[in-house]
């Protein structure tokens, strides 16, 4: 099934900058074949569910691996039966309805 997520891993007690640990998921979601797109407040990617959530789980593992020694992450995700929607075809919708 294809999926919309978007998420935000916070590695608690790991320091105030969390960028070594977006990047570190940015490598394993680049590495999974995925498409993503970072923003300000977390991530947005998608792909296969099982895809998805196996890359998920690396981030975790990669970032508990960094020392991390807890993660809180808040996921929100979207699916829809009729057809696969991609995140440019949401963000184009929502543009079009905008500009008219």
């Amino acid at each position: 099934m294809h999926a919309i997520v978007s998420f935000t891993l916070v590695p608690i007690d790991a320091g105030i900058s969390v960028s070594p640990y977006v990047a570190a998921c940015e490598k394993v979601l680049g590495e999974a074949g995925l498409n993503f797109e970072v923003n300000a407040n977390g991530t947005n990617v998608e792909g296969d569910w099982d895809q998805l959530f196996g890359a998920l789980r690396r981030c975790h593992e990669t970032v508990h691996g960094m020392g991390a020694p807890r993660i809180h992450t808040v996921i929100q995700v979207g699916t829809r039966t009729d057809r696969d929607q991609r995140m440019s075809e949401k963000l184009a919708s929502v543009v079009a309805r905008r500009d008219s």
